[in-house]
């Protein structure tokens, strides 16, 4: 006897900086090519930073991950992002978002400042990215990448921190998160140091990253206590999630790297935020082209629907 796959409803968002007929003629295809059913006329809205969406509510049998690798295909190729979500997530239901800093919330890797600074920024560059990439063992690159550092003056603290470049939306999404009592975090294979700064500057609520060992005033090229790997974020997100007396369901994960797919897996829902492709295949959802502010969609935050778009 053959068994049917269940039908199932779904949101899908398109979000680009302009979107045009074009755009939605082309999805709309996609959707009748994928026998997906569109259940009613689709949703204007705008966040009114530069921003289109159109939502969409559908109808299909497909196993979300076939419709994630719809969604990476439509996006690399009109270069604006969408996104499918099940109708059942329940998105008023979220109580915590937690990130990863960097790379997500900043553009830089801290650790390849440090070691710009330390005049071997090539050399850790290269480490870090092959780490992200999912390449190399966190812990053992991360323990190699600090003790390069061994001897670094730590007055170049300020000046890393003063230089790093808040990633688009960060601190629309996080002022928007506060503004609706949901807790923000990082959790960051960083370090402590330039996650507070991110703390105090963007108004998070807490922050958990690696804390750089210094002695007379000079890096030893160590890090006090446990290391901030993937394996720890996932377990920051559950002990988190249990203080606040909230299920994992009602969490988000936000990170870009191969060390945030543990966390991205565990949280109710995760987003690769301009992230390496093995994190993209693998996440819940992908934003690669607009800023951290296109996850205020998939909660349905302070969006307006406008009657009409001039160039839709």
């Amino acid at each position: 006897m053959t068994q049917t796959t269940p039908i199932q409803s779904y949101q899908f968002t398109l979000l680009g900086k302009t979107l045009t007929k074009d755009h939605i003629a082309s999805l709309n295809q996609v959707f009748k090519e994928s026998q997906i059913t569109v259940d009613s006329s689709p949703k204007y809205l705008s966040v009114g930073q530069g921003h289109d969406a159109v939502q969409f509510a559908v109808k299909t049998s497909h196993a979300q991950h076939t419709l994630r690798d719809l969604c990476l295909n439509f996006s690399a190729h009109h270069k604006v992002d969408l996104l499918a979500q099940p109708q059942s997530f329940d998105t008023k239901a979220c109580r915590l978002v937690c990130f990863d800093m960097d790379s997500t919330l900043i553009g830089q890797e801290v650790i390849d400042e440090l070691a710009k600074e330390a005049g071997i920024g090539e050399q850790v560059a290269e480490i870090t990215e092959r780490a992200m990439q999912g390449e190399l063992d966190f812990q053992e690159s991360f323990k190699a990448r600090v003790a390069l550092l061994k001897g670094l003056d730590t007055d170049v603290l300020d000046k890393i921190a003063s230089r790093l470049t808040i990633n688009d939306g960060a601190a629309r999404l996080i002022s928007t998160l506060k503004a609706n009592g949901i807790h923000t975090a990082i959790f960051s294979g960083g370090f402590q140091y330039f996650a507070e700064y991110l703390k105090n500057k963007l108004g998070l609520d807490e922050v958990h990253a690696n804390t750089l060992d210094i002695q007379d005033g000079q890096v030893t090229g160590e890090v006090k206590g446990q290391i901030v790997d993937g394996a720890r974020k996932a377990v920051l997100l559950q002990e988190l999630a249990n203080k606040l007396d909230i299920s994992l369901e009602q969490t988000i994960a936000v990170g870009d790297g191969a060390n945030d797919l543990p966390m991205l897996s565990l949280a109710g829902l995760g987003v690769a935020f301009r992230a390496k492709p093995l994190v993209k295949a693998q996440a819940k959802q992908s934003i690669s082209y607009e800023g951290l502010d296109g996850i205020l969609y998939l909660l349905q935050l302070s969006d307006d629907e406008i009657e009409s778009k001039t160039n839709i």
